[in-house]
């Protein structure tokens, strides 16, 4: 059993370098930490699983144990610091606290009623000048504050997919230049181009330009500003295999399927545009039944998506009208 146990705890809304200066201190002076994360609805979109899952990656010895239902009012009168305390007190369940790190005013009464060592770190925010509040405003100013783990999932990955010749390309740069933020653009077609031989591509290429893409797309995930506007992704990539093949390598497989919780929405471009007949393309009709293969494989999925139509202006205005209801 350990000698010593420090806890600390917070909303880590979100985690930033502030609060790993916290917890790397609070690691280097007792052997078991535990750190409670509050569910915070008032204060953040971001769901605790997805806070929790920060602390877990890039703190794994610690114990992150995730708080639902607990006393949301903030303040220094007696009565709100007695309903805090008992909440911490039923939720430890006796566990024996030799240490509360924290760098905020709570830290002398919590200490004290655990019973524990007050340790504050970096009250004045000398060390690292960041606060939550200013992160939240506004993640990008502060990126250079917060881990890539914590960056990447404050952005919103859009994917806009649909068969060739339904404007995906257009609309996701239209979006990209109207939020000031990054698109990413499909990857297939330049390494269709490289590597095509008699307009076909052997399973493991298939393969190759999912990876491809996603690289990138992470990358850009650590650029971008609020949105990144992604022009299709590995589920396209699992079709056009399909259609090859007949066939698809295990590992396109996996990809395919870890899209469903890697974007917060997916809208499917329609096939009423004017079918643009460039020498890569099968062709008007070829294009109808790629689309038809596209939206059954959403459906079989269980994949949620929004079908944008008619011009650009249009379709930008439809894809406006889903991000304000989606953005953290």
């Amino acid at each position: 059993m350990p000698t010593t146990v420090g806890l600390t705890l917070g909303k880590f809304a979100p985690l930033h370098k502030g609060h790993e200066y916290l917890i790397q201190t609070a690691l280097s002076q007792v052997e078991e930490l535990i750190c409670l994360i509050y569910d915070s609805p008032e204060v953040t979109p971001i769901p605790l699983p997805t806070r929790s899952q920060w602390l877990r990656t890039l703190f794994p010895t610690v114990n992150v144990i995730e708080l639902y239902g607990a006393p949301q009012e903030v303040g220094d009168t007696p009565e709100i610091k007695k309903r805090h305390e008992d909440f911490i007190l039923k939720t430890l369940a006796g566990r024996k606290i030799t240490h509360f790190f924290s760098s905020e005013f709570y830290g002398e009464h919590m200490s004290r009623a655990l019973g524990a060592q007050d340790c504050r770190v970096d009250s004045s925010r000398a060390t690292v000048p960041i606060s939550g509040t200013a992160v939240r405003a506004n993640p990008y100013t502060h990126r250079d504050k917060l881990s890539p783990v914590v960056y990447r999932d404050l952005i919103a990955n859009i994917v806009f997919l649909g068969a060739p010749a339904t404007g995906k390309t257009t609309l996701a740069e239209a979006l990209a230049q109207k939020h000031h933020t990054l698109w990413m653009p499909e990857y297939g077609r330049e390494y269709w181009e490289a590597h095509q031989s008699e307009r076909r591509l052997t399973l493991s290429q298939l393969v190759e330009i999912a990876e491809g893409h996603l690289e990138r797309e992470e990358q850009k995930l650590l650029e971008a500003d609020r949105f990144l506007f992604t022009d299709t992704n590995a589920l396209t990539t699992y079709q056009f295999s399909l259609y090859y093949h007949n066939a698809v390598h295990p590992r396109l497989a996996a990809l395919a399927e870890a899209c469903l919780p890697r974007y917060r929405h997916v809208f499917v471009c329609d096939t009423d545009i004017a079918y643009d007949d460039t020498w890569d393309r099968s062709g008007d009709a070829n294009r109808h039944a790629f689309q038809e293969q596209i939206l059954a494989d959403l459906q079989a999925r269980k994949i949620p998506y929004t079908t944008v139509q008619g011009s650009l202006e249009r379709r930008i205005a439809q894809v406006e009208q889903t991000l304000g209801k989606i953005a953290l």
